[in-house]
């Protein structure tokens, strides 16, 4: 099966990899000419240097895989690929996408037939290897036209992807996993800052984490991470504690407060990677600052 990737960033350049080397025919354009030329240099891709030129290389029913960053950049590249595209030929977004925007841009395509198809995807660096999970939403019979894509980028044909229900909920669910990533994500920071705390113990976390890996109801692929990262160094000396976010676990949030579902965890966590990125909280100050004007508590100065 042939198809074209819009963005080969370090996600798209890799599903791109895997695709070819399961047989696929991938016609790629990055905002970048070396990195596409470099993908066709080492893997085989189909380079194309314009958003035409790429269109121009498929054959009819057409079908453009788009990852670029979410919003602007996306709405900019599905815009012109309307204006580019025929009746029958497909797009489909598999970036970290609101799904709010989904329903709107399937809404606006399907006047001119043009199928559109969201995939919430998950797998990062690792999913050259190991495969990508996929929360897939649109028309029953698009999504199953294309399943020869989904199973080539899954870890099996039949294991880690599926349709999910129509436009929008691929990336709604793909939401919610995230939101649920930074719990589990927070709850492992905290326990392993607990016993790092404990210095009379001497606890070795790496040996912990090795041990947690096998047998224990914690046992995840984040525990794995976590033990090859405890390998090279567990005091972390080289990486700041400054933790982003892109953006779905504020929308998970948001979407539970609309729906009045408590998320205490996912909204903790969130507020956490807010917390990382102060150099000096104005508010701790603050609370300092009372303790000592209420019950004469000493305060720590600059």
């Amino acid at each position: 099966m042939e198809l074209a990737m819009i963005g080969l960033g370090k996600m798209g350049g890799n599903m791109a990899r895997r695709l070819l080397g399961g047989g696929h025919r991938v016609v790629g354009l990055n905002r970048s000419p070396d990195v596409t030329r470099q993908l066709a240099q080492e893997a085989g891709l189909t380079p194309a240097y314009s958003t035409s030129e790429l269109v121009g290389m498929l054959s009819a029913p057409r079908v453009v895989w788009v990852m670029v960053p979410a919003g602007g950049p996306t709405d900019d590249v599905i815009s012109e690929l309307s204006t580019l595209l025929s009746p029958g030929d497909v797009i489909i977004d598999g970036g970290n996408t609101f799904y709010k925007d989904d329903i709107r841009r399937a809404g606006s395509l399907e006047p001119k037939g043009i199928r559109y198809v969201d995939v919430g995807t998950s797998g990062g660096i690792w999913g050259l290897n190991e495969g990508y999970s996929m929360m897939v939403g649109g028309d029953p019979q698009v999504v199953d036209a294309l399943k020869q894509i989904f199973e080539t980028l899954a870890p099996a044909p039949n294991q880690g992807w599926g349709r999910v229900g129509s436009h929008g909920t691929g990336h709604f669910v793909k939401m919610v996993h995230n939101g649920i990533e930074y719990g589990l994500m927070q709850a492992y920071a905290e326990g392993f800052e607990i016993m790092h705390a404990k210095k009379d113990f001497a606890l070795d976390l790496e040996q912990i984490a090795q041990l947690w890996r096998f047998g224990s109801v914690v046992r995840s692929w984040l525990l794995d991470l976590i033990a090859n990262a405890l390998s090279d160094d567990q005091e972390l000396a080289t990486i700041q504690g400054w933790v982003a976010d892109s953006g779905e676990g504020r929308w998970t949030v948001f979407e539970a407060i609309d729906l009045d579902v408590p998320a205490p965890v996912i909204t903790l966590s969130l507020q956490e990677r807010f917390i990382s990125r102060q150099d000096e909280s104005y508010a701790a100050k603050l609370l300092a600052a009372m303790r000592h004007q209420f019950g004469g508590h000493q305060v720590k100065t600059e």
